[in-house]
C-alpha cells in the first residue's frame, strides 16, 4: 500500500485522488483553502458510481475507494510518511517553488517529489532545493482517472534511479508515463495539441472550414485511429512498406503544406470573428457542466471499450 499525498484539492487534485485511491493506495489531500478538500471530496463522491458503472475502480468498491481518501488541516499531516506528493497548485512560480522548499523539508528523504505542472519547467521549479534530485513533474491529461498519459519530466539534475521508481509507480496505478529523456517548453502533450490547434485555427480563420467541420474530422476521422494508435504507427501502416515509404511518397506534399503553415493564425481574432459564435450556438455558455459531464461518461465507455479491446486483441 502506497500512501500519497495530493497537495491541492482543485480540478487536478481531485483527479489524482481517485486515480490513486482506485489503485489502493492511501491518499491524504490538502489545500490551503479550507473549502476546498470538501468540495474535492462531494465531486468524488459524485463520480465514483459512474466509475464503477463502466469497470473503472480496478476492481474497487465505491466504498473502499472513498474511505481511502482523507482531507487533512496541514501540510505536515498530509505528507507524513508518504511515499510520494503530488502537487497540484496554481500555476505559478513563486507559489511553485514556496511550497516545494515546504514539501522538500515535510516529506520524508525517500517521497518522491512531483508537480502537476503543465508548462513550468522543472528546472525553473527546484534549483534551489537540497532535494532537488528528487523532483519531478508528473503531469496528467486531466482528468488522469480517465486519460492514462502522464507526462514524467526530469530537470537536468534528477536522479535517474528517481526516474525508473517514478514511471514503475505510474505504471502500478494504471498510468502510462511517458519518460522524457530531458525537459523542453510545452513537454510533448502540449507541443502536439498546439501544432494541431494552430492548423484547426487557421483553416476556420482562413474561411476554408467551419469550426464544427474540424472538429467532426478530428472525431470522426483522425481521432478514431490515434485512439489506440499513434502518429508514428500510423504512418507506419499506411503505406506499403511501412514509414520509409509512407516519409518517400508523401513526404514532399508535406513539406510543402509546411510553407502555408509558418505564419501563425490569431487565435483571439479567430475566437471573436466567429468561433466564440459559433460554439455558443451549438453548446450555450449555462449548458458547459452538463457537456463536461457528458465528455466524460463518453470517456470512461471509451475507455473500458480499450480495456476490453486490448484483452481480445491485444495493445
Amino acid at each position: 500500500m502506497e500512501r500519497v499525498a495530493i497537495v491541492g484539492a482543485g480540478l487536478i487534485g481531485r483527479a489524482w485522488a481517485i486515480t490513486f485511491a482506485r489503485a489502493g493506495c492511501s491518499v491524504r489531500l490538502y489545500d490551503p483553502d479550507p473549502a476546498a478538500v470538501p468540495n474535492a471530496l462531494s465531486y468524488i463522491a459524485s463520480v465514483v458510481d459512474d466509475l464503477a458503472t463502466s469497470d473503472l475502480l480496478s476492481g474497487r468498491s465505491t466504498a473502499a475507494v472513498l474511505d481511502d481518501i482523507v482531507g487533512c488541516d496541514s501540510l505536515a499531516d498530509a505528507v507524513a510518511g508518504v511515499h510520494w506528493v503530488q502537487e497540484c497548485g496554481p500555476e505559478k512560480i513563486d507559489i511553485k517553488r514556496a511550497t516545494f522548499a515546504e514539501l522538500d523539508r515535510l516529506a520524508p528523504p525517500d517521497a518522491i517529489l512531483a508537480t502537476s505542472s503543465s508548462a513550468l519547467l522543472p528546472s525553473a521549479i527546484f534549483p534551489q532545493l537540497q532535494g532537488k534530485d528528487r523532483c519531478v513533474v508528473a503531469h496528467p491529461i486531466n482528468p488522469p482517472y480517465l486519460v492514462p498519459a502522464v507526462e514524467l519530466v526530469p530537470a537536468p539534475w534528477t536522479d535517474p534511479r528517481v526516474m525508473e521508481r517514478a514511471a514503475d509507480v505510474l505504471r502500478s496505478i494504471g498510468q502510462v508515463p511517458l519518460v522524457m529523456e530531458k525537459e523542453i517548453d510545452g513537454f510533448i502533450m502540449n507541443r502536439l495539441q498546439g501544432a494541431l490547434l494552430d492548423e484547426a485555427f487557421r483553416l476556420v480563420e482562413g474561411g476554408y472550414a467551419s469550426a464544427a467541420d474540424v472538429d467532426r474530422g478530428i472525431a470522426d476521422g483522425l481521432a478514431l485511429r490515434w485512439s489506440f494508435i499513434g502518429p508514428f504507427e500510423t504512418i507506419d501502416l499506411n503505406a506499403p512498406g511501412g514509414i520509409a515509404d509512407y516519409v518517400a511518397r508523401y513526404g514532399p506534399m508535406y513539406a510543402q503544406l509546411a510553407q502555408s503553415m509558418a505564419v501563425p493564425p490569431d487565435w483571439a481574432r479567430a475566437t471573436a470573428e466567429g468561433i466564440e459564435a459559433e460554439r455558443r450556438a451549438a453548446l450555450p455558455s449555462h449548458a458547459l457542466t452538463d457537456r463536461q459531464r457528458w465528455r466524460d461518461r463518453r470517456l470512461m465507455a471509451l475507455r473500458a471499450h480499450k480495456k476490453t479491446a486490448d484483452t481480445q486483441f491485444g495493445s
